[in-house]
């Protein structure tokens, strides 16, 4: 899979298979915002998730993935990261990097970024959930996840996912980071 021709949705559900992953996927129509998504998973029962593409004035990029609710401290955030400011991603970045437009980011999306560009950073909140659910690479679908997989797949792409403590940012003193 390059660029150009990212993994599609049966690349990756076979990609779990090769690592014993067990996931259960949802059909749905698309969806683009948390409000959205709201509206059509009462049946999905654990953790739902949001997922930030950003970008630091600094040059880095993250992937950022928490609980839906999650109040996120972007300045703080980007302050403990030494990147400036955030500004989200553009979408032809986000294409490049993780195969996914706008409305579908997703960690899944780390099977494209082959290079281990993005830095990723997971809230400790969600990783507490029994089940995590996130977009198999677009919108019209939900997949739930046991946390402790969703790392085992984030390892297998080559990268090692931050996890960290949102909730104890401010806006002058970051939180210490959670491994």
């Amino acid at each position: 899979m390059t660029p150009s021709h990212p993994a599609t949705r049966a690349d990756l559900f076979a990609f779990f298979d090769t690592l014993g992953i067990d996931t259960t996927t949802t059909e749905h129509t698309p969806v683009f915002t948390v409000e959205e998504a709201k509206a059509i998973r009462a049946q999905l029962p654990g953790g739902h998730c949001k997922s930030l593409f950003l970008k630091g004035k600094k040059g880095g990029l993250c992937l950022l993935v928490a609980l839906e609710d999650s109040e996120i401290r972007l300045n703080a955030l980007a302050k403990y990261l030494n990147q400036g400011r955030f500004s989200f991603g553009k979408a032809d970045i986000m294409m490049d990097l993780l195969g996914v437009t706008p409305g579908s980011v997703t960690p899944f999306g780390l099977i494209n970024d082959k290079e281990q560009k993005l830095t990723v950073l997971l809230d400790h909140n969600m990783m507490a959930e029994d089940v995590l659910h996130y977009h198999p690479l677009k919108n019209d679908a939900t997949t739930a996840i046991a946390p402790s997989d969703l790392l085992r797949f984030i390892t297998a792409c080559g990268h090692q996912a931050e996890i960290l403590d949102l909730q104890r940012f401010d806006q002058d003193t970051p939180a210490a980071p959670h491994t």
